[in-house]
């Protein structure tokens, strides 16, 4: 129930946030807005404050800003209040409107990283050596755990601190002394994330995993707090979070191209359901955690929208380019369908996507 509040009230903070970007361009741009709505299906509380009606729905999966004239009928094109439809307007404001939404969940993002930083994160020292001297509490920590691997079955998990002797390179201490246990169990000293002092585990290792090695399974780096100052926060955030959309879109571009040639894996998608079980993995391990993965979803969340798919924000964007090359406006009946037929297939996808997650769940 802790999880699903979490990912609800996680989900509830990003599509204001979305939806917040689309709001506001569109009233800078002198369009009128209808309605600004978190959540779809029956409300739970809804006001009405000048022309614009804010609500709450029930199902938080979604959330949506009306804007008179983004689907155009005759009134929007022709109507009294046509001067403030978003369909009359120059398509340098259109598009502005229509990315705004991506704007600001890059932006958001942005915030959220720059926090981090600015208030103390755990990072691999590896990845930020100009700031070595800046590293607290640093230790040895299990980043990555094979499936099936001698580590996973003694129960090691990410995020597990593993007990060292003091000195130079703990990494290749411990390394030495798995390979060095050949077939003979190894103890390790492991330290939970929840708190709570170290546990004695012991694991058997194994030839296979690393070439001429024993080995049991798991990946380690060096870690430690590290807190920078306010500015250098700021550049940081802005720095990881380009890098960050960066890695997103080339994921999901390879994704994409995988399904046109048919080897994607769709277990690799996670829909609602498994993002709310990473997000509350997340919370478990200390609220900056959860920050940094809310700045992630925010971040993915933006990238999928600017995909040039129907009923998206880079669907529509694209139909407003068209536009804008051939100089006339695209017969509203067949923008409206296929922004109806997008949507619904984008509906159907987050339902068999929730389906093999419920499936993933339970196995």
């Amino acid at each position: 129930m802790l999880t699903a509040l979490i990912f609800i009230i996680v989900l509830a903070i990003l599509i204001f946030v979305h939806e917040l970007g689309h709001f506001l361009a569109a009233r800078a741009s002198g369009i009128r807005v209808d309605a600004f709505k978190i959540g779809f299906g029956p409300r739970i509380i809804q006001w009405k404050r000048r022309e614009t009606e804010y609500g709450v729905n029930l199902i938080p999966f979604g959330g949506y800003v009306k804007i008179h004239g983004e689907n155009p009928d005759e009134e929007a094109i022709s109507g009294d209040d046509s001067a403030r439809s978003f369909v009359n307007k120059p398509r340098w404001k259109q598009v502005i409107v229509l990315v705004a939404g991506v704007a600001f969940n890059f932006l958001f993002a942005w915030l959220l990283y720059s926090s981090a930083f600015l208030f103390g994160v755990t990072a691999t020292t590896d990845s930020f050596e100009k700031y070595t001297d800046r590293f607290v509490n640093e230790r040895v920590m299990i980043t990555y755990v094979e499936k099936n691997s001698p580590a996973e079955k003694a129960g090691l998990k990410t995020g597990d601190v593993l007990g060292v002797e003091a000195g130079p390179d703990p990494i290749g201490k411990i390394q030495q002394k798995i390979n060095e246990s050949e077939t003979k169990p190894v103890s390790l000293l492991i330290k939970k994330p929840l708190p709570g002092g170290f546990e004695t585990v012991e694991v058997m290792p194994v030839t296979g995993l690393v070439e001429g090695k024993f080995a049991i399974g798991i990946g380690m780096q060096n870690v430690g707090e590290l807190r920078l100052p306010l500015f250098t926060a700021v550049w940081e955030g802005l720095h990881y979070t380009a890098v960050m959309v960066r890695e997103t879109s080339v994921g999901l571009y390879t994704f994409v191209a995988n399904i046109f040639q048919g080897t994607a894996n769709f277990s690799d998608v996670a829909g609602p359901i498994g993002i709310a079980g990473i997000v509350g993995n997340a919370a478990e391990l200390g609220f900056i955690y959860l920050i940094m993965i809310t700045a992630l979803i925010s971040i993915n969340l933006g990238v999928i929208n600017l995909i040039p798919f129907p009923a998206l924000d880079g669907g529509r964007t694209l139909f407003v380019l068209i536009e804008g090359v051939i100089r006339r406006r695209i017969p509203m009946k067949f923008t409206n369908t296929v922004n109806a037929v997008g949507f619904a297939l984008l509906m159907l996808l987050m339902v068999v996507v929730t389906y093999k997650d419920v499936v993933k769940l339970f196995r």
